[in-house]
């Protein structure tokens, strides 16, 4: 029991490995990455174009969840995910052997453009997939903390991302991260995509023993029968997940960027904080999920979502001291709050769906703001500092996100003690 358990949670979480890995490197070495793709004679302009990009795959993130999402509810969980992780291979290899404007010129751009647009659409729903498979396999009164283990397996790719980038950078020169070394992040992603359809092909079929019995009626097109019966609860898994998207990327993605452009740290060391900060996120995640097991998925989340309204403005303010103690309890605030409300999310907004249509209608509504407002992050962030010319303007953007999911969560269902549909 417990070995084929284990299989099931790595076999499920390896998709979101890989999957936030590949955006993690393409944010993260977004300074590096933006003047050989865009070149310009202002910074600011060529890494809101490369900005741009990571936004453009995050765009096509709803239709993958809604294709992903229809051959999970008609074919299966599993077969869904092992589509999802053999399509991410070819978008990360694309990446990787890509030329540079100085090579192809304008085609270098467009190509970069319509190979993260494939990304988007091959990982639209994999992590959603894996949630709901893993949530649906969760022992009695545990589903929080098994669910959380998708999202420690995207936070792995995460940290795995900022680990490699911070591994490459020491370790070259400037120009040899300019010329070729920015590429050799990117081939490591094609390992983990053969990695990730190995376990999916020799895992185990999801064997779902239900609380009570039941045979809902199977719809013919799923995502009409989502939007026509559970469309109030798919515009609150929307409302929740905007600060799912602003509060994840600003603290772990953008930041490497906004530490070096406006704090003038290091690449270096920048990359060095984040991905101490984190490691400390991925065993915080897990605590706050178990709490929600045992007191609620809204308190735990409301708790979350107050302290970035609260918290935004002052942690962004420790990010922007010169001090780099002052930067680092700046990001762990954001990860001690952020991993509050997140613990208990993944297993939140899969409960709120019966399981013929729990996959498609959670994954399109979860993928819509994470495209319109994760995708756009770095991209609003950046501008907010162009526009203003305030270095803490981001920290209101947060705050804005974590007011909107606050009055979410406000009228979601408790849903942690009571049995799937």
């Amino acid at each position: 029991m417990f070995s084929g358990w284990s299989w099931k949670t790595v076999s499920s979480a390896i998709a979101n490995v890989l999957e936030w890995y590949d955006f993690a490197i393409y944010g993260i070495l977004a300074v590096t990455i933006a003047p050989l793709f865009f070149p310009t004679n202002d910074p600011v302009t060529g890494l809101l174009a490369t900005f741009g990009v990571f936004a453009a795959g995050f765009m096509m993130r709803p239709l993958g969840g809604l294709v992903l999402g229809h051959v999970a509810d008609k074919l299966g969980r599993s077969t869904a995910l092992t589509l999802s992780v053999a399509l991410m291979a070819v978008p990360t290899t694309l990446i990787a052997i890509l030329p540079t404007y100085a090579t192809i010129g304008i085609a270098a751009p467009l190509v970069l453009t319509l190979t993260r647009l494939l990304q988007g659409l091959s990982v639209g729903g994999a992590y959603t997939g894996s949630v709901t498979y893993l949530v649906e396999n969760a022992p009695k009164g545990q589903r929080g903390l098994s669910g959380c283990w998708s999202l420690v397996g995207s936070i792995v790719g995460l940290l795995l991302g900022s680990m490699v980038a911070a591994l490459v950078t020491s370790l070259l020169t400037p120009e040899q991260l300019t010329s070729w070394g920015w590429r050799l992040p990117f081939a490591a992603g094609i390992l983990l995509a053969f990695l990730g359809v190995y376990l999916r092909r020799h895992s185990e079929g999801a064997e779902v023993e239900w609380e009570e019995p039941h045979t809902p009626e199977e719809p013919d097109i799923p995502i009409v029968d989502a939007v026509t019966n559970h469309g109030y609860d798919m515009l609150r898994v929307v409302g929740v997940n905007i600060l799912n998207g602003v509060g994840f990327y600003i603290p772990f993605v953008y930041l490497t960027t906004y530490l070096v452009e406006y704090n003038e740290l290091p690449q270096r060391y920048a990359l060095d904080i984040n991905t101490g900060t984190l490691v400390v996120l991925i065993f915080l995640i897990p605590v706050f999920a178990h709490l929600s097991d045992r007191y609620g998925r809204r308190p735990i989340m409301l708790i979350g979502a107050a302290g970035m309204v609260l918290l935004s403005y002052p942690l962004f303010w420790l990010l922007h001291h010169p001090s780099y103690t002052m930067v680092i309890l700046g990001q762990l605030g954001f990860a001690v709050v952020m991993a509050c409300f997140l613990g208990g999310l993944p297993a939140a907004m899969a409960e709120m769906f019966p399981r013929n249509v729990r996959m498609t209608a959670y994954s399109v509504a979860f993928n819509i703001p994470i495209a319109l407002f994760g995708g756009t992050t770095p991209l609003v962030a950046t501008y907010l500092i162009g526009y203003t010319h305030y270095d803490l303007a981001p920290a209101f953007y947060a705050m804005a996100a974590a007011l909107v999911a606050f009055g979410t969560i406000l009228t979601m269902r408790e849903t942690f003690r009571r049995p799937l549909r």
